[in-house]
């Protein structure tokens, strides 16, 4: 199993309150998963959850080499947690397309935040 790419990015959590405050369901039907959405309601600050994947969807995309547009969609990532509370990585759509066509076995991602940034890591390997 090789790396075949690696991407960070880093949001301002203000930033992701900000749409909330100004396009509330609009942003989150956009940008996350129904189960992404309830996760992150759950907890005390909803917008420091949402940040943190927003930036993971960032990260993925500059692994992948593409950002997010044509070939990666917001919708194409999903953000899960495993009963220990390890995030791990859905492709959807063409997320799934473009991962089959590189070769890609896994999305390994990690989460990271605080009151004002959240920032994610990704690292994609294969065969």
């Amino acid at each position: 199993m090789k790396i075949l790419g690696t991407g960070v990015d880093i949001v301002e959590t203000h930033r992701v309150a900000e749409l909330l405050e100004r396009n509330g369901d609009r942003f989150l039907k956009r940008c996350f998963w129904p189960d992404e959405v309830a996760y992150c309601q759950s907890m005390k600050f909803p917008a420091l959850h949402l940040a943190a994947r927003f930036a993971a969807r960032e990260a993925i995309s500059k692994a992948f080499g593409t950002g997010i547009g044509g070939q990666l969609g917001w919708k194409d990532m999903e953000i899960c947690r495993r009963a220990t509370g390890e995030p791990f990585v859905v492709l959807h759509g063409k997320g799934e397309e473009l991962a089959k066509s590189r070769g890609v076995e896994q999305v390994f991602v990690s989460l990271s935040h605080c009151k004002e940034y959240a920032a994610a890591q990704a690292v994609i390997v294969g065969a």
